[in-house]
C-alpha cells in the first residue's frame, strides 16, 4: 500500500500490472483473466515519435486560411497569451500531493486542486495560443521551459496513495497527460533547447512508470474510465519517449474495453455508477476516444476496431440513445439519470475527435449546440484542432444559459 512517497518503485510489465488487476472483476466482463495473459500486444509500436494526437502542420495550414467566424473568433481571443515570464514563476509541485475526497469535504478538494488545474489550464491556454498564432515560438518554448523547470524539480513524482485515498493518483493522471499533450505539439518544432527537451522527455517517462505502476483498486479504478485516462498518457508518453511498452500499456485500454462492453454497447462498470451511469459512460468515451485518436496517428485503425463484434460506434450509440431515452437503459442502471453534464461542453470534447474519422449525423447534431469546445486536460482546445471548418460557421445561442462548470469532478471516493 502506497501511503508515503511513490517514488522510484520496482516495476514490472505493464500488462502484467493490467491483468493482475482483473483477477476479481465482475463477470460481466468479457475477457478472461486467462485470455488477458495471452493478449500478445507486440506487433504495436511506435513509428512516429514526432507524431502529436493531431497533425499540427496541416491544422496551422488550414488555420491560417480559414474563413470559419467559431476558428476565427477562437484563435482571436487565444492568439494573446500569458506572459511567459509570469507561467515560471508558477511553483512546481514538488513536495508530497495529498487531496481530500471531493464527496466528504468538496470545498477542501477544490482548494487543494486549484494548483493542479492551473498547471492544465496553463498547458492548455500555451498549446493553444500556439496554433491560433501560427505557430509563435514564443509559446512553443515557453511550454519546453515550463514543463523543464517541473521536471527539475522532479515534481509530481511524489504523491499520497492509499486503497482509502487514491485522490492524489486520480488528480496527477490528468495532469500527465495534459502536459504530454501540450507538449507534443510544440516538440517538434522547436528548435534547439535539446537539453531541456532530453530532461523533459525523461521526467516525463518516469512520471508515467511511476504513476501506472499503481493497479488500482478491484472495485474498478484497475479497469474503469481511470485505466481509460491512465490510458492516455501512456500511449502519449510512449510516443514521444519510444517507450513500446508504455505505448501498449495504452493500447491494452482499448481491449479492455470492447471486450467488456456488452451487446447493447453498455460498459459494465460505468453502469455501476447507478443515478450517473449515462455520465459515466460518457465519461468512459471522453478517455477512450482520446486514447485512439493518439494511438491512430502512429498508423493504426482503432476507430474501426471489433472485438466480438463490437466496435467504439457500438459505446457511442448506446450513450446517444439513453441521453434521448433514458428507459433505453433497461437493467443497467435506474431511469431517473443525473443530466447536469450535458449543460457543460468539456465532456463532449471527444466527439471532434471521433468526426474525424467517421461521419455520424448524431454525434454532429448533439455537438453542434456545443462547439467550439474544449478541455484543458484532455486535449485543450479541440474545436480549434479538429472541426471541419465547414461542419458549423457560428456558435448555436440555446434557450436556456449554460454556465461553464469550473472542474470535471473525478471519479471520487
Amino acid at each position: 500500500m502506497y501511503a508515503t512517497t511513490h517514488r522510484k518503485k520496482p516495476f514490472f510489465s505493464y500488462l502484467t500490472i493490467f491483468l493482475l488487476g482483473i483477477i476479481s472483476i465482475p463477470q460481466a466482463q468479457a475477457l478472461s483473466y486467462e485470455a488477458r495473459q495471452k493478449l500478445d500486444l507486440s506487433h504495436y509500436e511506435v513509428t512516429d515519435p514526432d507524431a502529436s494526437y493531431f497533425d499540427v502542420d496541416a491544422r496551422l495550414d488550414e488555420l491560417e486560411s480559414t474563413r470559419n467566424s467559431l476558428l476565427i473568433g477562437q484563435m482571436d481571443r487565444l492568439r494573446i497569451g500569458e506572459s511567459c515570464q509570469n507561467l515560471l514563476s508558477i511553483p512546481p509541485l514538488e513536495d508530497q500531493i495529498r487531496i481530500p475526497g471531493f464527496y466528504p469535504s468538496p470545498e477542501a478538494w477544490r482548494l487543494a486542486s486549484e494548483p493542479m488545474f492551473q498547471f492544465e489550464e496553463k498547458m492548455s491556454s500555451l498549446a493553444g495560443s500556439y496554433m491560433a498564432s501560427g505557430g509563435d515560438e514564443y509559446y512553443g518554448e515557453c511550454i519546453v521551459k515550463f514543463l523543464d523547470r517541473w521536471a527539475q524539480a522532479d515534481a509530481l513524482i511524489d504523491f499520497y496513495y492509499s486503497g482509502q485515498d487514491r485522490q492524489a493518483w486520480y488528480a496527477t493522471e490528468s495532469m500527465i497527460f495534459s502536459a504530454a499533450m501540450a507538449y507534443s505539439i510544440v516538440r517538434p518544432r522547436i528548435e534547439g533547447m535539446e537539453e531541456e527537451k532530453a530532461r523533459v522527455d525523461d521526467w516525463l517517462n518516469r512520471l508515467a512508470h511511476n504513476h501506472s505502476s499503481i493497479v488500482g483498486g478491484l472495485d474498478g479504478s484497475c479497469c474503469n474510465n481511470h485505466f481509460y485516462r491512465r490510458a492516455i498518457y501512456a500511449s502519449m508518453i510512449g510516443i514521444l519517449t519510444e517507450d513500446n511498452e508504455l505505448f501498449r500499456y495504452g493500447v491494452s485500454s482499448i481491449y479492455s474495453a470492447l471486450s467488456d462492453m456488452t451487446e447493447d454497447g453498455a460498459f459494465p462498470l460505468e453502469m455501476e455508477r447507478g443515478r450517473r451511469a449515462t455520465h459515466y459512460q460518457n465519461y468512459a468515451l471522453l478517455y477512450l476516444v482520446t486514447n485512439m485518436q493518439i494511438v491512430s496517428r502512429q498508423g493504426y485503425d482503432v476507430f474501426n476496431m471489433e472485438i466480438d463484434g463490437r466496435s467504439i460506434s457500438d459505446a457511442i450509440d448506446f450513450f446517444l440513445t439513453v441521453v434521448e431515452d433514458p428507459d433505453e437503459l433497461k437493467d443497467y442502471a435506474p431511469h431517473e439519470q443525473y443530466r447536469g453534464f450535458l449543460e457543460d461542453g468539456q465532456y463532449f470534447t471527444w466527439m471532434e475527435m471521433y468526426l474525424s474519422h467517421h461521419d455520424d449525423p448524431r454525434v454532429d447534431e448533439f455537438l453542434h449546440r456545443y462547439r467550439p469546445i474544449d478541455n484543458r486536460g484532455a486535449g485543450g482546445y479541440i474545436s480549434l484542432y479538429f472541426m471541419d471548418p465547414e461542419a458549423q460557421h457560428h456558435v448555436v445561442i440555446q434557450d436556456s444559459v449554460r454556465e461553464k462548470a469550473e472542474v470535471i469532478v473525478p471519479d471520487a471516493e
